[in-house]
């Protein structure tokens, strides 16, 4: 490749939603006219969705083109052996107008017998919640499949869910199996693994605008399902400001909280690219050769080959991304 590489922006890919907003617009700038926009995909390598670079010398390259060419100096080494050419991340923000269906993810196996896909762990931070606002985790009460059936058949699948009040900064992760769903009046952002794999099990009764109901996945969720999982979802993490405090680390990717009151050089010992998404204020990143900013919804890519870089601001709030 003749151009040196540099921390890389791409153009949000933003999906309608039956029960999407507008406060990806109208919080976090994103450009539409929709007022049903639930979902931006920041960066994608989903089959059919994948993310264009809009700045740089590389603008209007694909992610997957990107790949392509540098692997291991974008991804890193480790990581380019397990994913070779395929991004292994899906990053979103994600507006909830209305409630979104009951629903579940499979974990790898079941994934890439049924779909030839990735599971989907994935984790949540809450960067707005209207009054009361809740999400759907897990269940109330100790679950079995017969109990569970009971509840879907005769739709009394609400009573037995377990729903938690959010506020901004509440943070969650969502492993394989768990049922959830986001309720309405929350914004967040979300971290993933590259999937697009959903099993809906339950959606309100609720109709488009023909009349037709989406489609429930009941056959297919039901064996994916982990009846007896740890309470440990809500996740505590330190929030020391000008240092990056870990929130979540599992096979797929690890998150981290980053506060910063002022400039703070980093170097990527990780062998892996770095996301940064601000979910609060702006911030600079400042390589020796390139600079790029970034404010509240916006999500930046440092590739793995970039070791030193600085993160020039004095009030903002990042997410700091990596597998």
């Amino acid at each position: 490749m003749k151009y040196s590489i540099y921390p890389i922006k791409f153009k949000p890919i933003l999906k309608e939603r039956i029960w999407g907003g507008n406060k990806l617009a109208t919080v976090l700038n994103k450009e539409t006219t929709s007022n049903h926009i639930g979902e931006s995909w920041e960066i994608s390598d989903v089959q059919g969705d994948t993310s264009v670079i809009i700045n740089g010398p590389l603008k209007g390259m694909p992610l997957s083109e990107l790949q392509a060419q540098l692997g291991p100096d974008l991804i890193g080494k480790k990581n380019f052996k397990v994913f070779q050419n395929k991004f292994p991340i899906l990053i979103k923000f994600i507006d909830a107008k209305l409630d979104l269906s009951i629903q579940l993810h499979p974990n790898d196996k079941l994934a890439a017998e049924r779909h030839d896909s990735f599971g989907k762990t994935e984790m949540w931070y809450v960067m707005q919640a209207d009054k009361d606002a809740q999400l759907i985790i897990d269940f109330n009460q100790k679950m079995t499949k017969e109990k569970y059936l009971d509840h879907l058949e005769n739709k009394t699948l609400p009573g037995i869910l377990n729903f938690e009040k959010v506020k901004v900064g509440d943070t969650f992760f969502i492993e394989v199996g768990r049922v959830h769903a986001i309720g309405a009046g929350v914004l967040l952002a979300e971290i993933q693994q590259t999937s697009d794999v959903t099993y809906r099990v339950y959606d309100w009764d609720r109709v488009d605008a023909e009349g037709n109901s989406r489609e429930l996945h009941n056959n297919l969720a039901l064996d994916a399902i982990d009846f007896n999982m740890p309470d440990n979802y809500r996740i505590n993490f330190r929030k020391t400001k000008d240092t990056s405090n870990q929130m979540v680390t599992c096979p797929y990717f690890t998150t981290n909280y980053l506060e910063l009151s002022k400039p703070l050089k980093k170097t990527n010992t990780f062998d892996s690219f770095i996301i940064y998404m601000c979910v609060e204020g702006e911030a600079q990143i400042k390589t020796s050769s390139f600079t790029e900013f970034i404010k509240k919804g916006e999500t930046i890519l440092i590739p793995a080959c970039i070791k030193d870089f600085t993160i020039v601001s004095n009030s903002s709030k990042l997410l700091e991304v990596y597998v």
